[in-house]
């Protein structure tokens, strides 16, 4: 299985840089077998079923994009350097894992101050990556944090244009709890609350679970062989709770269809003996074609980069073939591709 099998061209004028407004006004690609139809994400009470299970994955994005300044006594006298910080992962000692630039620039033990009383200091390099720690923790750090840091956009949005404020909106979704992703769950931001009454009033369920969505989900595939490619790790969690909601809609004949990705690979991470169960921990698992699915019945999902594990996954899903087809239909027509952009409904 090789690289080249998941590539296709993309023009650069369909990358979304902005999401649609409202969010639930996005359209919408249902690949139902082999039939196509076009649509709008609020065409989604229209195609789930009563008894059917939305899995949410409630992470919650960080404002992880931060630039401060790194200050340093001279001969001359005192000397400042600009450190533009993002943070990757929290640490069990407390530490940040962050990519610093320029590294070269700040040594061990010197402090980046980010704005009046907020600060972190420089305490090892591993990998390439800082490990920080601020002098703030808790619901001090997350106020400052919020404060000063930028939303932490895809590399192909961050190319075309800096984050701002409305980012802070635009990139979490409407019911985002647990702080810890630096990157969203994408096709969860398509949903609003008017959407969510819908699709309740239809008898439609939903499940939470927690991926802390990692900025590794970004790292390009570099291997030709595909099956050799190492994924990067995430934390999440399945509850009990969002166990016996899903073993129940299973049971009842209902469809089990996460939003997006993470939510996949979360309760797919939870169900590899076979059948779901409570589960915690870091998760590293790999999609690809062949791969055995215990708990997904559909997808709900955004279209992805060429060469990506994403467009890996969706392929495990409902086949290559079917995924050229989807893809270059979405191409033609126009769809809005990646982050922002619009979504597919997944019909097996």
């Amino acid at each position: 299985m090789k690289l080249s099998d998941f590539d296709f061209e993309l023009p650069d004028s369909l990358i979304a840089t902005r999401p649609a407004n409202p969010r639930s006004s996005a359209r919408l690609l249902v690949a139902q077998g082999d039939v196509l139809s076009d649509g709008h994400v609020t065409d989604l009470v229209d195609w789930l079923r009563p008894g059917d299970r939305l899995v949410l994955n409630d992470t919650k994005v960080i404002p992880a994009r931060l630039s401060g300044r790194r200050h340093r006594d001279s001969a001359q006298g005192p000397v400042a350097a600009k450190i533009e910080v993002t943070l990757l992962e929290p640490r069990a000692d407390g530490r940040w894992g962050a990519l610093l630039k320029p590294l070269k620039k700040i040594k061990i033990g010197e402090e980046v101050v980010f704005r009046d009383g907020f600060s972190a200091t420089l305490e090892a390099v591993e990998d390439g990556q800082g490990q920080l720690r601020f002098n703030l923790d808790g619901d001090d750090f997350d106020a400052a944090l919020a404060q000063a840091g930028a939303m932490p956009l895809p590399p192909y949005i961050a190319a075309k244009r800096a984050a701002d404020e409305q980012d802070k909106q635009d990139y979490q979704t409407v019911w985002a709890q647990h702080s810890g992703a630096v990157a969203a769950p994408t096709a969860s931001l398509h949903f609003d609350d008017a959407l969510l009454t819908s699709l309740a009033a239809k008898g439609v369920e939903f499940t939470h679970v927690t991926l802390h969505v990692g900025a590794g989900t970004f790292l390009p595939v570099k291997v030709d062989d595909v099956t050799t490619h190492k994924m990067h790790a995430e934390w999440g969690r399945v509850s009990q709770q969002a166990v016996d909601e899903i073993t129940a809609t299973k049971a009842a004949g209902g469809r089990v269809i996460p939003v997006g990705t993470t939510a996949l690979r979360l309760i797919e991470s939870a169900a590899r003996n076979g059948e779901i169960a409570p589960w915690e921990g870091e998760t590293d698992i790999f999609i690809y074609p062949g791969f055995a699915f215990h708990v997904t019945d559909a997808l709900m999902t955004n279209f992805h980069l060429p060469k990506s594990t994403l467009l890996m996954l969706v392929s495990a899903l409902i086949g290559q073939q079917r995924v050229k087809a989807i893809y270059d239909h979405a191409v033609k027509d126009g769809y809005r591709f990646f982050s922002y952009g619009d979504a597919s409904l997944l019909l097996p």
